[in-house]
């Protein structure tokens, strides 16, 4: 699911006020990590990370990983941080809002 510029920005109006659940740090992004963050992503689908000065990851590129390992959409990345989402099957507490007519 590719989303609207319109969807995007509601994404992102609602993670402003978000804080980062998860940081990356100087460690791999391995299994473990992505574990974590499906988890977080299939309770909540919208989730903020931040990725630390150390760790050998660009933000953008830890986002790229990540979206691909979960099947999510970057909503944006700003400095060190990115927003991920990822709709839930059924009963998606951000559908209603990212719907437009």
């Amino acid at each position: 699911m590719a989303l609207t510029s319109k969807q995007r920005a509601v994404l992102r109006g609602m993670a402003n006020t978000m804080d980062p659940v998860f940081l990356i740090g100087k460690g791999e992004i391995d299994e473990t990590l992505i574990a974590g963050v499906e988890d977080c992503i299939a309770a909540r689908e919208l989730i903020k990370l931040k990725v630390l000065e150390t760790s050998e990851y660009e933000p953008r590129q830890a986002a790229e990983i990540l979206c691909e390992a979960l099947h999510a959409e970057c909503v944006q990345v700003i400095g060190r941080k990115f927003v991920l989402y990822r709709q839930k099957p059924k009963d998606s507490a951000y559908a209603d809002q990212l719907r437009f007519k």
